[in-house]
Parts: structure tokens; C-alpha cells; sequence
């Protein structure tokens, strides 16, 4: 397990590197490797945390369509 506190911008990066690599540089829902971004598993106010074991990568369409879905990142992914 990486843990990089996210606070300075420097480490921030560092982490988001991480999760890319972890996650093949593809969104882990629908394969995209366009438009990524780092997301949490549980949410940081669910007291879900900014390490590794926490964060996904998606791509732009995917959070919102999960956000419209009965269960989180668990719907076929983006067409």
C-alpha cells in the first residue's frame, strides 16, 4: 500500500502517477484512456481516505454515470 499525503501539489501528483500506473492508464470501467482522473472509492466525506487503496481511475463520463446509477461502479460503463 502507497501512502502519499495529497496536501502539497508536488505529492498530489506523485499519488495520481501511482494510481494511473496501478490502473493501466484506462478508465477501470468502460477501458477509455482518454480524459483520465482519479477518484475515490469511498467518499472522502464517508471518511473513505486519499491512499492508493482508495482511488480508481476513470474517465470524464464515468463518475457522472455512476452518480446516476443505483450502485456505485457497478453499471456496464460508457458506450
Amino acid at each position: 500500500m502507497t501512502k502519499i499525503l495529497s496536501r502539497s501539489p508536488r505529492r498530489r501528483l506523485e499519488l495520481h502517477r501511482l494510481v494511473l500506473e496501478r490502473d493501466g492508464w484506462r478508465c477501470q470501467l468502460c477501458g477509455s484512456m482518454q480524459h483520465l482522473q482519479m477518484h475515490h472509492l469511498k467518499f472522502r466525506s464517508q471518511a473513505g481516505s486519499d491512499e492508493e487503496p482508495n482511488l480508481i481511475t476513470l474517465c470524464a463520463e464515468c463518475p457522472e454515470r455512476t452518480h446516476r446509477s443505483s450502485s456505485r461502479y457497478e453499471y456496464g460503463g460508457c458506450s
